[in-house]
């Protein structure tokens, strides 16, 4: 009960930090996406569910506060935390290099969804322009700023939530 308390107001500073401070520290009109960095670390962190259920209220609240279409942002994000969590148990959670690589190829698919569901569907086919200008500088900025927030997430993970941990490895529990 504790690790899904301390998930949920993660989760809702996550995404009060992407919606305030991350709007200050914008490079033009590209921001970093906080969000997508918690969903893919939570992923890595704590296996393929908690990175699906962290994806799916994560994007429920962007859905809520800032999206046209309800459900778009939780779909894309509960990829994003599923498909993050087949690092679970391949990787060692303190590698650096794991993190920077899930978050790259989250935020392209990500950007390449966004700009398949949103624009080209309404005609808008500029995609060279909306890969320069757009997803490119993103990616590399999200990237960049993994290397900072990924350490606050292994703290979070490893000091306030252990006991829960420790029993998710456990082998006689059924999965």
């Amino acid at each position: 009960m504790k690790s899904r308390i301390i998930l949920f107001i993660t989760i809702v500073l996550t995404f009060m930090l992407q919606t305030t401070l991350v709007q200050r520290i914008s490079i033009g009109s590209i921001e970093p996406n906080l969000v997508l960095i918690f969903v893919a670390c939570t992923g890595i962190l704590r296996g393929r569910k908690s990175g699906m259920w962290v994806g799916f209220f994560s994007g429920l609240l962007i859905d809520m506060f800032y999206g046209s279409l309800f459900g778009f942002y939780a779909l894309i994000y509960v990829y994003i935390g599923f498909f993050s969590g087949y690092s679970h148990r391949m990787f060692y959670d303190d590698d650096a290099k794991v993190y920077l690589l899930t978050v790259f190829g989250s935020d392209m698919l990500f950007n390449f969804a966004v700009y398949g569901l949103q624009f080209l569907l309404r005609g808008r086919l500029s995609l060279g322009s909306y890969l320069v200008h757009i997803i490119i500088p993103e990616v590399f900025y999200t990237t960049f700023l993994t290397l900072i927030v990924y350490r606050i997430f292994y703290f979070i993970n490893y000091h306030l939530m252990k006991p829960v941990k420790k029993e998710s490895e456990s082998v006689w529990v059924i999965k």
